[in-house]
C-alpha cells in the first residue's frame, strides 16, 4: 500500500498533477486517487467505494440505506478516487445525472 501511495505521488510530481489533487474535497485518510477517463461511474468493493469522475468535475453523493446523507466526494475530471467506508448498502447520486445502489463488503 505504501508503496501504491509512493508512486502515485511521484507520478503526481513528474506529471504536474498538484492542482488536480489540490481540488479534492471530502478526501478522507486512506483515499486513493488515479487518473481515469469516460463517463462518472462508481463501483463498491471491500471496504471501499470507488469514483470516477469521467470528462468533467463531478460532485458525488452517498446516501445511507435510510436516506440520510453520510458523505460528498468531489472528483475532478479524468480523475478516479477510492474512499474507505464501512460495511453496508449506500445510494450514490451523481450531481443530477443518475443515482446508483452500491454495496460495500
Amino acid at each position: 500500500m505504501m508503496k501504491r501511495v509512493s508512486v502515485i505521488l511521484l507520478l503526481v510530481a513528474l506529471l504536474g498533477l498538484s492542482p488536480l489533487l489540490a481540488s479534492q474535497q471530502g478526501v478522507v485518510s486512506g483515499a486513493r486517487v488515479e487518473m481515469a477517463s469516460s463517463e462518472p461511474a462508481v463501483q463498491g468493493g471491500a471496504g471501499q467505494i470507488t469514483f470516477t469522475a469521467g470528462d468533467s468535475e463531478v460532485l458525488f453523493n452517498v446516501f445511507s440505506i435510510t436516506g440520510q446523507l453520510v458523505r460528498s466526494v468531489r472528483v475532478s475530471a479524468h480523475s478516479r478516487l477510492t474512499v474507505e467506508m464501512p460495511k453496508g448498502f449506500y445510494i450514490v447520486r451523481c450531481g443530477s445525472r443518475w443515482s446508483r445502489k452500491v454495496v460495500v463488503k
